[in-house]
């Protein structure tokens, strides 16, 4: 017997009330804006300079014990992963410590990298910095900007995409999708404070990836359906093509969250807050793809048959039948 998330046929009808869906979306993009502006993002090392420790000990490496020992330096954020190679033999092992910069310096004076090594020697007594590199807020500050301009050419190339493949009106409604998601998952980075840096920017790529494949298979089926029923309704179509991929839809969703909750669960600190963007943004991605790209499309309204040209077959908006 074959497991079904969701029955063969279905019939939901998703445009019912997708003005209300498009409300609480532009609300909630909002407050997103609003939170960002109030307080802001809690910047990493990447974002804010800080200063990265490379170590080597003879002894394994133990990320809690090491977190222990310094905690109470007062350093603030500090990572600390193990870092592996097939090179390194059974007596070297290396981890990395990133301490943000403190305040009023550009980065952790030596008195504290002293203060950190006596610290983590109680853990490993043959411990040793084999390097010590800071970065300085000059260098966070271009990071920021390469950031924005990498999101934004992901979203303006989606746009040039969807254009060539489909229409502009299909375009619109992807990356009027991409932009919802991407602004709830900063808000929600914000609202809760956790904390920025550059895997979060990787997570909101593949996030644009992601929301973007899902739309387009809906799309797909969509332009399918139009050419299909020429004379139905364009919120019956859209109806009809969500419906025939909501089991693809959704088994791709919980398939990708299993995996995301398992590494959220056991992945550790270290990727936590990567996991935790990537699983905010399937759930939004998969919301998205229906109840803003569908029912921006459905307000704009799409031409019937491509293949055959007319200014008659289109319709301005989605309230006048073809």
């Amino acid at each position: 017997m074959r497991l079904r998330l969701v029955p063969k046929d279905t019939a939901f009808d998703f445009f019912r009330r997708w003005k209300l869906w498009l409300g609480l979306s532009g609300l909630m993009m909002v407050l997103a804006v609003v939170s960002f502006s109030l307080q802001g993002l809690n910047f990493g090392i990447d974002f804010r300079g800080g200063t990265t420790i490379r170590t080597e000990s003879a002894q394994p490496v133990d990320v809690g014990s090491y977190r222990d020992a310094i905690a109470d330096l007062g350093l603030g954020d500090v990572t600390i992963t193990e870092v592996f190679d097939p090179t390194f033999g059974p007596d070297r092992n290396v981890a990395m410590l990133r301490i943000q910069a403190q305040e009023g310096s550009e980065s952790v004076s030596a008195d504290m990298i002293e203060a950190v090594e006596a610290a983590l020697q109680g853990v490993a007594p043959d411990i040793v910095f084999a390097s010590v590199e800071s970065v300085g807020p000059k260098v966070s500050g271009e990071l920021i900007k390469t950031a924005i301009i990498a999101v934004a050419l992901a979203i303006g190339a989606v746009l040039v995409y969807i254009w060539a493949r489909f229409e502009w009106q299909f375009a619109l409604g992807a990356v009027a999708a991409l932009v919802h998601d991407v602004v709830l998952t900063i808000g929600i980075f914000s609202e809760l404070q956790i904390r920025f840096d550059l895997a979060i920017i990787a997570a909101l790529l593949t996030i644009v990836g992601y929301s973007l494949n899902d739309t387009v298979v809906v799309f797909d089926r969509v332009r399918e359906n139009l050419r299909k029923y020429k004379q139905r309704p364009l919120a019956e179509v859209l109806n009809l093509s969500i419906n025939e991929t909501l089991s693809r839809t959704v088994m791709t969703s919980v398939t990708t969250l299993l995996a995301l909750i398992s590494l959220y669960v056991l992945g550790g600190d270290v990727i936590r807050g990567f996991v935790f963007a990537m699983i905010w943004g399937v759930i939004v991605g998969t919301y998205s793809s229906v109840f803003v790209a569908s029912a921006i499309l459905l307000y704009l309204g799409v031409k019937r048959d491509w293949s055959k040209p007319d200014p008659k077959t289109g319709n301005q908006f989605a309230n006048i039948d073809a």
